[in-house]
């Protein structure tokens, strides 16, 4: 009951045949489309090559995509040597002719994967001195992905003269995930413009990713495969020149201390600081291996963490965290945690208490730096605030006193019929 019937000119389709609608674009307009017949059996590529001719379209730069149920372009027919009939095509069905070639086949992309396309830089911070060359002052290199040649700002550098370390673009390189560590430095060390720098092995390059142009991840086990790191495709890595060979094991921690300069608001050189975290993660592990390393006693040293993206010291104390009242029990001291959050990279401020002993960390380029930081949140600030009175000053205007508001209607929604 209620059903259309409508006459159409010429044979009906047999049972082995589709009938089909097929259009130009994704941009349909009501009338435009065409119609044809053809046999289930035939392949997506025949298809549209009696599809082609019949529209008159030359070249052969198309693709077939079938119409979604939201009248909109789906996904393209790839498989152009699978039949209709294996495509689950049909009658009545939309296909649109799109211009434009397929993305490659599967059997193509396959030749692709497990490859990583990488960009290498050189990283260098500043004050580290050995016998290789530095791209300092590099300007005839090629450029990198984003942008020239030159220095970035580093997180693990607080003081004055060592605030920025040199981030220089290499190129890129192409290898495999089942690849080791070892052999992407390898691999590197072949791009031309390493050939200025002066490195007996890749055991002395210590790798780092990149985020933000600045190290992020240091990359520390070279026999382990790249496929373990979990890089992705668009990791970038800089490697970094060392004066002795390093082998770092998997509860090593790379720290950069800098000594606090005795009656200055400055630091001296980093200094790279290796702790075994083996026997914890604890305060009183990192004061006894950073005494140690500075000759003193534990009780005449105090260290501190840098925040660069703060401005800011946070000073390395024992501290226990209450986690329940009723049982009493209180959180394991962990320096990986908050408030520290420790990780590799991170720069470790030392001061000697037998010639300071205030607690004041801060360096006069924090405090230039937390002076720019108000002023850009000040300047935001009033930017807001002017823009929320242009919108009020707007919305106001066009409210006029007499004006009577137009009387609420209701809304209907039509959906169409599916083919």
């Amino acid at each position: 009951m209620g059903s259309s019937l409508g006459l159409c000119p010429g044979k009906a389709p047999t049972s082995s045949q589709l009938f089909l609608f097929f259009a130009v674009g994704s941009d349909i307009q009501p009338g435009t489309e065409m119609e044809i017949i053809v046999e289930e059996t035939i392949t997506v590529r025949d298809c549209l090559k009696i599809m082609l001719e019949k529209s008159g379209l030359p070249g052969d730069t198309w693709h077939l995509r079938k119409m979604d149920w939201c009248y909109e372009a789906g996904e393209p027919l790839c498989e152009e040597d699978a039949t209709l009939k294996e495509l689950m095509i049909c009658s009545g069905d939309t296909l649109l002719l799109i211009e434009g070639q397929l993305p490659p086949p599967p059997s193509e992309m396959l030749r692709f994967q497990g490859f990583l396309k990488v960009p290498i830089w050189w990283y260098q911070p500043r004050g580290c001195t050995g016998p290789w060359r530095s791209h300092q002052d590099q300007t005839n290199g090629p450029p990198p992905p984003g942008g020239a040649w030159g220095a970035t700002a580093t997180q693990g550098a607080p003081g004055d003269t060592y605030a920025e370390a040199s981030l220089c673009y290499l190129g890129d390189i192409e290898i495999s995930e089942d690849a080791t560590l070892a052999e992407l430095k390898s691999q590197a060390m072949t791009l031309p413009s390493f050939s200025e720098f002066v490195i007996p092995s890749p055991t002395f390059l210590r790798a780092w990713t990149v985020e933000s142009r600045r190290p992020s991840r240091l990359l520390r086990i070279n026999q382990q495969q790249l496929r373990e790191y979990k890089l992705g495709r668009r990791t970038e890595i800089c490697l970094e020149p060392l004066q002795k060979e390093e082998n770092l094991g998997p509860q090593d921690v790379l720290l950069r201390t800098q000594r606090r300069l005795p009656g200055e608001r400055a630091y001296g050189p980093p200094v790279d600081l290796v702790w075994d975290t083996a026997r914890g993660w604890t305060a009183g592990a990192l004061q006894r291996q950073v005494a140690d390393c500075c000759s003193l006693p534990v009780e005449k040293i105090e260290i501190a963490k840098y925040f660069p993206e703060k401005f800011e010291w946070l000073p390395v104390s024992s501290w226990s965290q209450q986690t329940s009242k009723r049982k009493k029990k209180k959180k394991q001291e962990n320096l990986q945690g908050a408030p520290y959050y420790l990780k590799d990279g991170d720069t470790i401020g030392i001061k000697n208490l037998l010639f300071e002993d205030d607690g004041d960390f801060s360096t006069v380029r924090d405090d230039a730096g937390k002076e720019k930081q108000k002023q850009l949140a000040l300047g935001r600030k009033k930017s807001q605030e002017a823009l929320c009175g242009q919108s009020s000053s707007a919305v106001s205007g066009a409210e006029s006193p007499g004006r009577p508001q137009r009387p609420e209607a209701s809304l209907s929604i039509h959906v169409g019929s599916f083919r």
